[in-house]
Formats: C-alpha cells, structure tokens, sequence
C-alpha cells in the first residue's frame, strides 16, 4: 500500500511538472514570438519614403498607412488585455496552483489564420483606420511602447495566470480566449500585415524595373 501511494505521489509530482513547464514554455514563447514579430515591423520604418507612400494597385493602404494600423489596433487590443490581466491575476489569488488543461496548447491553432494575409474576410471597424494624422516617428515610439506593455502583462503571468479570465473574440468566429491567447493574437495581426508590406515592397520594386 506505501508502494502504491508513494507512485501516486510520484505520478502527481511529475504531472506538476510537466504542467510548470509548459506553461513556462508557453509565456515564454509568447514574449519570444513578440519580441521577433515587432522588431520586423520596426524595419519597415526604415524604408525610403517613396516606397512608405506607395499605393498597391488593389487601392490598398500604404506602408505607413499600415504602420499606423498596426499600432491602432495594438491600442484597443490592450484595452482588452489590460482588464484581462487585473482579473486573471485577481482570480489567481483565490486559486492556487492555477489547473493548466493538459491539451491547452492544442488551443493555439485557432489563431493561425489570424496571422496570414487575406487568409479571411476581415472587415475594419472606423477606428482602426488610419489617419495619417501621427508623425512616423510618433508611431514607432507607440509600437515600442506596446510592445513593452505586453512584455510586462506576460511577466505578471509567468505561472498560468492568464487562462483565468476569458473574453469574447468575435474576428474569424474565434469565440471566448484567454489573455495568453490575446496577446498571440496581437503578435499574429502584426505578422499579418508583415506579409502584406512585403507584398507591397516586391510590387513597388516590380513598378520601378
């Protein structure tokens, strides 16, 4: 009987574990993949002003026009994640460990689309579009700023926090997600207009030849 309870123990141990480390895999990521995602939009503000001002032939936006949504939608997702983080971690005080599903990072999958161009209809609502109202360098700054505000919500939720507190996502019928999960999807939409400036990068170079 000992054996038997002492292989129980074992067994709940290793499952804490392994739970521990993917969910330090997963902040981790997440802070990796944003780190990456916003230093490959601040390049483009290093491009020359003719191809910042170009206008795609499908009556597109420009790169800085881009630029500039990018940072607008950055603004109201982390309304969201902000509130999101103060009652994950408000709730994390009555729960303690915090119960990560064994199959919780299977749930990343329905974000993949988000952060491929035209991979759906995505329809902008007014305040999101771009005004062309801030400076380039006005724009750059609140990119950096956002990144650093996201880098520190992940690392008030460096244990699980974050799947405490859901919130509707209506793009792309998503549904409920969690905080870990808005922010992934803030890093997928800036690697979605990625694609689309490199797009508008190789048909400007096409125009030029």
């Amino acid at each position: 009987m000992a054996k038997v309870r002492t292989l129980v123990r074992s067994i709940i141990l290793f499952s804490k574990k392994q739970s521990e480390i993917m969910k330090h895999s997963i902040v981790n990521r997440l802070e990796d993949e944003l780190c990456r995602t916003f230093a490959e939009v601040s390049e483009w503000f290093n491009v020359n002003r003719n191809l910042l001002e170009y206008l795609p032939a499908d009556n597109g936006w420009s790169i800085r026009q881009i630029l500039e949504h990018i940072s607008l939608t950055n603004h109201y997702l982390l309304i969201l994640i902000r509130k999101g983080t103060n009652k994950a971690i408000e709730r994390a005080k009555k729960i303690d460990p915090v119960d990560w599903p064994a199959d919780y990072d299977k749930d990343w999958d329905k974000l993949t689309a988000i952060g491929k161009h035209k991979s759906f209809t995505w329809p902008r609502p007014p305040h999101m579009e771009p005004t062309g109202i801030p400076a380039m360098n006005e724009i750059r700054l609140t990119l950096d700023n956002q990144l650093q505000e996201c880098i520190g919500y992940l690392r008030q939720m460096p244990n699980g926090e974050g799947v405490l507190y859901k919130t509707m996502m209506s793009v792309n019928n998503i549904g409920k997600i969690d905080v870990y999960h808005y922010i992934g999807f803030l890093e997928k939409h800036a690697r979605r207009h990625i694609t689309q400036m490199k797009k508008i990068s190789e048909e400007f170079k096409t125009k030029k030849l």
